[in-house]
């Protein structure tokens, strides 16, 4: 069945159901003119889009109507993660091919409910259009953030230690194995894949750093140079980082054998691991992890004065400036 089939009313009657998840905080969502929401007092507000453009930022030849929903929407949350905010309402808008089946609109809709489930997010409104090409997705979610605890790219100082969350590369290994379209005949493939396709935004932990003294945090989504020169830009500091000492996972080191590619790269100049890049006083990083120990958080260098830019000291103790590069829609190929 196809959209034409049921027409724009009866595919909002279709995906409106189960969307909210905190009905204390909702009064009116899906179906009036605008949704009507409940504002926590004396909270700041996050608000936070992204858009989706098939064939620029996903291929359905790669990826489930399932995978492209969940990844819709985490990659919003990430970005309320790196403000320490708590992510609470989302907007949805989808530009749809006419053939489009009705089947692939509900799957898409099951895997952003179920990121939203597990985030305790509310889908309130959003819009549904026809397209005349490809398929486009535009979300915007709400957050909520207490004021002494909000996170920004700009309060990093000299002194605090540079540190991220968890692994670096998986998503850019991922895509690089689905592009080869041979990726399931190699064991060390699916975390990297899964990465890629349905990335977990770090919003716990975005909220503990921002809580225990974060001075700076940004989400990796267009690779780790390019976040290391926003955060430097952003608060007039210099970042010197050890290439050794950015976490790479096994998997990653295999996939960069067979693709021949030096696996630091992927960390590096990738982008879509959603991961956070922080600053933070040496003390503070102590204590959060004593605090939450299953937080798997790693030093990789130091904020210096102004003046040198973004440096990378590489495995032989040679010190280089580090480009920004990353990912950049609009740069000249």
């Amino acid at each position: 069945m196809e959209l034409k089939d049921v027409g724009e009313f009866g595919l909002i009657d279709l995906i409106k159901q189960d969307t909210i998840n905190d009905a204390g905080t909702v009064v009116v969502g899906i179906g009036d003119d605008a949704a009507v929401l409940l504002p926590t007092p004396r909270q700041l507000q996050l608000v936070t889009t992204d858009m989706l453009v098939e064939n620029i930022h996903f291929d359905l030849t790669t990826t489930t109507a399932m995978q492209l929903g969940y990844k819709a929407i985490a990659v919003n949350l990430s970005d309320i993660a790196a403000m320490g905010g708590t992510p609470r309402h989302a907007l949805v808008s989808i530009a749809l091919p006419q053939h489009t089946t009705v089947d692939f609109v509900l799957n898409l809709y099951n895997g952003m409910k179920e990121i939203c489930r597990e985030y305790g997010v509310n889908i309130v409104g959003g819009d549904t259009v026809a397209s005349p090409g490809g398929l486009v997705i535009n979300v915007a979610v709400t957050g909520e953030v207490e004021p002494a605890n909000l996170a920004r790219r700009s309060g990093a100082k000299a002194g605090d230690i540079v540190a991220v969350t968890n692994v670096l590369g998986s998503s850019s290994a991922g895509l690089a194995l689905l592009s080869r379209g041979e990726w399931e005949e190699y064991d060390f493939s699916w975390p990297l894949v899964t990465a890629h396709l349905t990335p977990r935004p770090q919003v716990k932990t975005g909220q503990l750093l921002a809580a225990h003294g974060a001075t700076s945090m940004d989400d990796v989504s267009d690779g780790l140079a390019s976040e290391l020169h926003e955060i430097a830009q952003a608060s007039n500091v210099s970042l010197r980082v050890m290439g050794a000492q950015i976490p790479l996972s096994q998997e990653i080191r295999e996939a960069a054998v067979i693709l021949g590619k030096e696996p630091l790269d992927y960390a590096l100049y990738g982008g879509e691991d959603f991961q956070l890049l922080f600053t933070m006083p040496p003390s503070q990083f102590e204590l959060v992890n004593t605090i939450d120990p299953g937080a798997v958080l790693t030093k990789i260098g130091e904020v210096l004065p102004p003046g040198e830019g973004v440096l990378l000291v590489d495995e032989a103790g040679q010190t280089h400036k580090l480009e920004a590069r990353g990912y950049n829609h609009f740069r000249c190929k």
